[in-house]
């Protein structure tokens, strides 16, 4: 039972984004990097510090070496919006933070050694005994300016620009390292839970990708996700994502579409090794390769196979390492394109960018 005391209490909803294609007009916009990690409200009342995630589950214990950085460079009592993040050597390493949420407390604390991660602030909802939630963003970012100007890492405060240009630079300069976009926050904004009143400009690529198989959706009607492959320069197909959110009359159309390709699917297909693994696991009792998990707890993750003859253009916003970053639009089938040739050449690589430059920026 928490003993704090603050003008706002846990759990707080954050303020959310829209998604925009184009740059906002600059005039009465502040621009910001769109940080990729775990969207956290950091409440601190003196020594008591707790992380409070976006579906406003606590994540103090997943962080275990957070607490005392922010005792040291937050005020005594705050309210603060921000993102958790872990750098890797390659920039912002999500797949590192998913691994924090693990039931074992000795995993968490060999993580947070070996790979630490730091907090980035871009709002003040309260300070000392002030609600600040009411008040325009431009009051509450010169706040919290005040407020981190001694910050040190793992605790920082999150670049910002009144200009378009800038901004316009950060998202071509630091897609490099993890970040996958620009917010633009009204200067005038206050700070309305939940809502989807900020902006959002995110990188939007497409790519021609083999279909090697696909999965049912949830409610068991039609396909839920399409199954998607790249060939690397030896001719392996390496799964590299999902097609998914389709409407429930597509659902429906997509299995028709695919019928034809299941037809002895298995026979030489790349990823038949998967399909017998996840055989003998659930002959074991076991849990099969890409099968459920913390992270999907009561959805199936069974696959079917389909023949990786079909290519599908699909809509992506960011790539880690050799994997779509989220799941991807599908946009059409392309008939004309033979599946070998998509391969992971025609993938944009941006330019790492040190970390360093980021938070210098």
């Amino acid at each position: 039972m928490t003993r704090m005391q603050l003008p706002v209490m846990p759990p707080v909803k954050p303020m959310l984004a829209k998604l925009a294609r184009d740059m906002p007009a600059p005039e009465g916009m502040l621009y910001e990097p769109k940080w990729d990690g775990f969207r956290c409200i950091v409440f601190r009342d003196g020594d008591e510090v707790e992380l409070g995630s976006r579906n406003e589950k606590p994540l103090t214990r997943y962080f275990p070496e957070l607490p005392p950085a922010l005792r040291a460079n937050l005020p005594g009592r705050c309210v603060v919006d921000g993102e958790i993040v872990i750098a890797g050597k390659n920039g912002l390493d999500f797949e590192a933070l998913l691994q924090r949420i693990h039931p074992a407390a000795s995993r968490i604390k060999m993580l947070a050694e070996t790979t630490p991660a730091a907090f980035v602030a871009f709002d003040l909802l309260a300070l000392g005994d002030d609600d600040l939630r009411a008040r325009p963003f431009a009051e509450r970012r010169a706040a919290l300016e005040q407020a981190l100007a001694t910050a040190r890492p793992p605790v920082h405060l999150t670049p910002a620009t009144g200009d378009a240009g800038v901004a316009t630079e950060w998202f071509n300069r630091f897609e490099g390292a993890g970040l996958d976009g620009v917010v633009a926050k009204p200067l005038s904004l206050p700070y309305r839970e939940d809502e989807r009143v900020m902006w959002k400009v995110k990188h939007a690529r497409t790519a021609d990708c083999v279909v090697g198989g696909f999965r049912i959706h949830k409610d068991g009607a039609g396909v839920g996700s399409l199954l998607l492959g790249l060939y690397d320069d030896e001719g392996t197909l390496h799964h590299v994502g999902v097609a998914s959110s389709f409407s429930v009359v597509r659902r429906k159309e997509l299995m028709e579409e695919l019928a034809p390709y299941r037809t002895d699917a298995l026979d030489g297909h790349p990823w038949a090794a998967w399909a017998e693994a996840e055989a003998q696991a659930a002959e074991k009792g076991g849990r099969m390769p890409g099968g459920q998990s913390r992270w999907n707890a009561g959805r199936n993750m069974e696959w079917q196979p389909l023949r990786p003859e079909l290519v599908a253009e699909v809509a992506f916003d960011h790539l880690q390492g050799d994997r779509f970053r989220h799941a991807t639009s599908f946009v059409r089938w392309r008939p004309e394109r033979e599946p070998r040739s998509c391969t992971y050449g025609q993938l944009e690589s941006a330019v790492p960018e040190e970390l360093a430059a980021v938070f210098g920026a």
